[in-house]
This record gives C-alpha cells, sequence and structure tokens, in this order.
C-alpha cells in the first residue's frame, strides 16, 4: 500500500529529527545540546495529538518520573503502563500523550508513562531498572483490585516482556496481560527480515540498529535475555499480543519472539498488519489502519482484564 501524502510527511518528519541524535550514538559533536534535540524528537511524535476528553499530569513513580494520562470517565482499578519506545536513546512522555490517550479513552484506564533513563548516558539496563521499578511502584501503591496490563513499542515493546519476567522473579503481582507493538526483541538482528525489508521500511535498517545497539549495550551483550526477550525464561507470563507491520525489518524478530512464548506456554497472540511500519497503530489521524490496530489491542487487553477481574 502506497503511504499518502500526510502519512509519508510524518514519517520524514520523525525519521528527520531521530538522524539529528546520530552524532550522540557515534560520540560525535551536537549541534545542540541533547536535551534539546530530544525535546524535538518529542516534539515531532506529540503531533499525534490525544482525545479532547483525556488528562495529562506530572506523576513520580517510586523515583521514575513520568506523565499520567488519566481518561473524563476512568473505570475503577484499570491501570496500564505504557512503555515509550526511541530504541532506548530518544523519545519521553511529552511525546506520547497521544497513543496513551487513546488507550485511556477506550480501555477507561489510568495509564502511567515512565520517563526512564537514557542511553548513551545511561546504558542499559538502566532503562529496564527504571521500568521495573515504576511498575513496582504500581503493584505495590495501587488497590488490591487495580488490574494492571503493560503496553509499549519498539524498545519499549521488548521492555514489555522483560519487565514481566522481572516481576516475575521478583514474586511481584502479574499484570493481566501485555502488548508489544512493534517490539525490538532481539539486538543480535539476525532475522531475515533485516534483508528482505531492506529498503522497504521507511524508518529502520539493520545499518542504523547496530550502531543504536553498539551505543545503548555498554557491557551488556546483545543476547542478553533482559534486552533481547527472545532468548528470556518467559514461562509463566500472562497473555501477551504482538503487533508487526510486514514492512518492517523487525519482522522477523517479533515473530521469532511470539513464537518464543507460545512454545513456553504464554497464552500469545500475533498479528501481522499487511504493508505497515513502525509503530504504525501511534497514527491514529493519518491512517486507519492505526486505528484498526489500536482497537484490535484494547479489544484484546479488555477481555483479559475482564477475565482478571473474574479470577
Amino acid at each position: 500500500m502506497p503511504l499518502n501524502d500526510a502519512m509519508r510527511e510524518r514519517l520524514e518528519g520523525w525519521k528527520e529529527v531521530a538522524m539529528a541524535l546520530a552524532p550522540l550514538l557515534l560520540g560525535e559533536e551536537l549541534a545542540e545540546t541533547p536535551e534539546v534535540l530530544r525535546a524535538r524528537y518529542n516534539q515531532e511524535l506529540a503531533r499525534n495529538l490525544p482525545p479532547a476528553d483525556v488528562s495529562v499530569s506530572q506523576v513520580d513513580m517510586g523515583g521514575v518520573p513520568g506523565a499520567l494520562v488519566t481518561p473524563s470517565e476512568p473505570r475503577e482499578g484499570r491501570v496500564m503502563l505504557y512503555i515509550h519506545g526511541g530504541g532506548y536513546f530518544s523519545g519521553g512522555s511529552a511525546g506520547y500523550h497521544g497513543i496513551a490517550g487513546h488507550f485511556a479513552k477506550l480501555l477507561g484506564a489510568k495509564v502511567y508513562v515512565p520517563d526512564y533513563r537514557l542511553a548513551p548516558e545511561h546504558l542499559f539496563p538502566a532503562p529496564l531498572d527504571d521500568v521495573s521499578n515504576a511498575y513496582a511502584w504500581l503493584a505495590a501503591d495501587k488497590a488490591r483490585d487495580d488490574r494492571i496490563v503493560l503496553a509499549g513499542d519498539s524498545a519499549g515493546g521488548a521492555m514489555v516482556v522483560s519487565a514481566m519476567v522481572r516481576a516475575r522473579n521478583a514474586g511481584l503481582p502479574m499484570p493481566a496481560a501485555g502488548l508489544a507493538i512493534s517490539p525490538w526483541a532481539n539486538l543480535e538482528m539476525t532475522g531475515a527480515s533485516y534483508t528482505t525489508r531492506d529498503g522497504v521500511d521507511p524508518l529502520c535498517s539493520r545499518e542504523i540498529l547496530l550502531l543504536m545497539a553498539r551505543a545503548i549495550l555498554g557491557a551488556t551483550r546483545p543476547n542478553d535475555p533482559d534486552v533481547s526477550p527472545v532468548f528470556a525464561d518467559v514461562r509463566g507470563l500472562p497473555p501477551i499480543l504482538v503487533q508487526i507491520g510486514e514492512s518492517e525489518v523487525m519482522l522477523s524478530d517479533a515473530i521469532r519472539l511470539a513464537t518464543h512464548l507460545a512454545d513456553s506456554r504464554v497464552r500469545t497472540s500475533l498479528e501481522i498488519w499487511p504493508d505497515m511500519f513502525h509503530v504504525w497503530p501511534m497514527f491514529t489521524d493519518v491512517i486507519p489502519e492505526a486505528r484498526d490496530a489500536l482497537e484490535s489491542a484494547v479489544s484484546f487487553l479488555d477481555r483479559n482484564l475482564r477475565q482478571s477481574a473474574h479470577e
């Protein structure tokens, strides 16, 4: 499916602000401070607007700052922890009011978006440490009838699974379900789609992702299960939906993640969306496929929240 002009313009804008941060990954001098460039990145993503009937406030999640997006009519006990993407080195809650707001409205959930620490100033596992601490805060400080779901995109999609594994290992209550959108699930990046989708994916390439991986990992190996959940022990995790675009270089590894989850007896759903690109559900105001994918994800999460409420 050829992209419409509006979608093409949005993707070009996103790619431009992301590439402006490339010198940061290379250790080269930046034209502006990382804070300014990251703010510009978030401003570009903030073009994906939230619904009118949600509110946004700042919140501290046990030492992890972030945003709380609240619908006008929240349903009692429904909470989402949304983990933003950005390759572990960019992104933030300020750029995610849009998709978080749509989840808040459609699920009737309060949506928490943590601003985890970013590389290369804070190498992995600092981002996952912060996300795990935010989840522990939610699990510990909320009323017992609160039902939590995890969702995230790209790097955040991978951390949905990794944060669940950490919560299980720490003996914390499990969330009702998880949603991994376009997950960057294997930093070895050995999937066939890194070749077959090269040049087709309008945002990502193996070359750029390898550069990102080298900059964020530090002493962590790319096959470490914390950063590449295709290698993790995922037994006992709650139901997970993986959504991936057919045009993405990450396609093969997303399929591998879903297969690994299913092989480990995790109730797994996999959706492969023809012609779609990286994290397309963010663009609900531009393409109908984004709205359709979001509604499918909400249906999955709502079903599992309802089931959790009756257990």
